[in-house]
C-alpha cells in the first residue's frame, strides 16, 4: 500500500524554539528487522516502545517516525496532563465511566511521573493542577456549577475561586470564576517528548525523519521509506491521525487545527506588576468560544485558541502572521497591564477526534494492534492507550484493559462533501452560541 499523505513539519513549534538544539536519532537506512515495530513517535508509541521494552527486555523494538522527537502533535499541545474525563455525568453509568477514565488516566500520570523523576527528564513537569475557568456570569451557572456538583458525585477535591482571589491567582480581570482542580500535570510538552524518546530502554531503536511510503502486512509487517525497508512480524499503530493512511479506521476520524503563541518570558518588573507568584494552567467552559492559557515556570504566557474543521492535515504558512495579530489581541485583552510583551512564537497543531468521542484501541488486524485517537487529551489518553496496547499484544494480563475498552470504537461519519459541510456548520454555530465565553 503505498502511503499518499505525509506528515509535515514546518520548524514553528513554540515549545521546541525555546529549548536548546538537540540532535536526533538517524533515519531509516537500508534493511533492518526487529522483534516489534511501533509506528509513530507521539505519546502512545512511546509509552507503547516502553512497555514492549520492560516485558521483552531480549526483544528488539523499532520506533519509527516521520519526523524528529517534539515537533509532532505531540509536542505542539498546550501541556497538560489531565486526570479527569472533561464531560462527567449524573448518572450512576456516567460516574462509573468517569471513575474508569480516572482509573486509566492516573496510571498514567503515576508513569509519567516515574520516567520524569527516573530520567531526570527536564520538561518543567509540576504538580499544579488545572482552573476550569468562565468568562461570565452564564458559563459560571450552566458548565461550572454542574462541575462542581459532578466533581461531589465522584468524591474528587476541588477549589472555588472567584473575585479578587481569582484575580490574584491568574494575574486577569477577565474571568468571573474558576474551578481549581489538583490533580493534572503541567509541562513543556516538547521537552517531554523529547525526553521520553531519548530515555528510551537500550532495547529500542529509534528512527527519526523516516517518513513511510509504503505499507505491506503480509508474512509479517514490511514498512519501506526513501532510504530503507523496516520488517517485523508485530505492529502498533501509533501515528494517530494518520492511521487511516494504513488502511485503518476509514471514514472514522475528525481532522482539526489548532493554533498557539507563546509569549517572551516577562522580565522582573513585569513579573511584580502581573502579580502573579505561581504557574498555572487553565481551560475555557467552552473550547470553541474560549482560551486554554498557561503561565510557565520560565515566565512566559501560552495562549491557545483557534479550533477549525481541516481535512486536509494542512496549515497554510502565510496564516500564521494571522494567527499572531490574533493571538497579540487576545493577550491584551486580557492582560492590560503587560501589552508591551510580545508573542515570540505561534504554531498550529493537529487534532485528532471521533464522532464519539472513542479511542482507536486494540487488534485491528493479524499482528497490528493500534493505540491511536485520543480526542484532544493526549499526554494521558496518549500513554495509557500506548501502554495497554502493548500489554495486549504480549497477552499481558492488565486489570485497566477492560476499562480502556470500555471507552468503545470510533464511530462512522457521514461521507464528504456532507461531512465537511455538517462540521463547519456545528462549528459556527457552536462559536456564536458561546460567544459569551469569549
Amino acid at each position: 500500500m503505498k502511503i499518499n499523505r505525509l506528515p509535515r513539519d514546518d520548524r514553528t513549534n513554540g515549545w521546541s524554539r525555546i529549548l536548546e538544539e538537540r540532535r536526533p536519532n538517524p533515519a531509516l537506512s537500508g534493511q533492518v528487522s526487529a522483534d516489534w515495530i511501533v509506528l509513530g513517535g507521539g505519546y502512545a508509541g512511546l509509552a507503547a516502545a516502553r512497555r514492549l521494552a520492560d516485558l521483552n527486555p531480549h526483544q528488539s523494538i523499532a520506533l519509527i517516525d516521520a519526523g524528529t522527537a517534539g515537533e509532532n502533535a505531540s509536542g505542539r499541545n498546550s501541556g497538560f496532563a489531565i486526570d479527569l474525563p472533561h464531560n462527567v455525568g449524573s448518572s450512576l453509568d456516567e460516574l462509573d465511566g468517569s471513575h474508569r477514565f480516572m482509573r486509566l488516566a492516573r496510571s498514567a500520570i503515576a508513569d509519567l511521573d516515574k520516567a520524569v523523576s527516573t530520567h531526570g527528564i527536564a520538561c518543567d513537569w509540576s504538580a499544579d493542577g488545572k482552573y476550569h475557568t468562565a468568562v461570565s456570569p452564564r458559563g459560571v451557572e450552566e458548565v461550572l456549577r454542574p462541575f462542581v456538583a459532578e466533581l461531589e458525585a465522584l468524591g474528587e477535591p476541588y477549589e472555588w475561586v472567584e473575585g479578587n482571589a481569582l484575580l490574584r491567582r491568574l494575574g486577569s480581570p477577565h474571568f468571573t470564576a474558576a474551578v481549581y482542580t489538583p490533580g493534572g500535570r503541567l509541562m513543556n510538552p516538547a521537552a517531554l517528548t523529547r525526553g521520553l524518546t531519548d530515555s528510551l530502554p537500550e532495547n529500542v531503536r529509534v528512527f527519526e525523519n523516516s517518513p513511510v511510503i509504503r505499507f505491506e502486512n503480509s508474512n509479517g509487517i514490511r514498512l519501506e521509506t526513501a532510504e530503507g525497508q523496516l520488517r517485523a512480524p508485530r505492529m502498533i499503530m501509533a501515528a494517530n491521525g494518520f492511521a487511516e493512511r494504513f488502511g485503518y479506521y476509514p471514514s472514522r476520524f475528525l481532522h482539526l487545527v489548532a493554533t498557539a503563541s507563546i509569549t517572551r518570558p516577562l522580565t522582573e518588573a513585569e513579573r511584580a506588576v502581573f502579580g502573579v507568584e505561581k504557574p498555572w494552567g487553565l481551560t475555557p467552559a467552552n473550547a470553541f468560544a474560549g482560551i486554554t492559557m498557561r503561565y510557565t515556570n520560565d515566565y512566559r504566557i501560552v495562549i491557545r485558541q483557534g479550533l477549525d474543521y481541516c481535512p486536509s492535515q494542512r496549515f497554510p504558512a502565510e496564516q500564521q502572521a494571522v494567527v499572531k495579530a490574533r493571538h497579540k489581541h487576545l493577550f491584551d485583552q486580557r492582560f492590560p497591564m503587560l501589552n508591551a510583551v510580545d508573542i515570540e512564537h505561534s504554531w498550529a497543531g493537529f487534532v485528532c477526534l471521533s464522532r464519539n468521542s472513542a479511542p482507536g484501541f486494540g487488534k485491528i488486524a493479524d499482528n497490528v494492534w493500534s493505540a491511536v485517537c485520543q480526542n484532544a487529551v493526549g499526554v494521558t489518553k496518549g500513554t495509557f492507550g500506548g501502554t495497554l496496547a502493548a500489554d495486549l499484544a504480549c497477552g499481558q494480563d492488565n486489570p485497566l484493559i477492560p476499562d480502556m475498552e470500555s471507552l468503545g470504537e470510533p464511530s462512522s461519519l457521514p461521507p464528504r462533501p456532507f461531512l465537511d459541510l455538517g462540521v463547519r456548520t456545528r462549528f459556527l454555530w457552536e462559536l456564536w452560541r458561546n460567544r459569551h465565553e469569549a
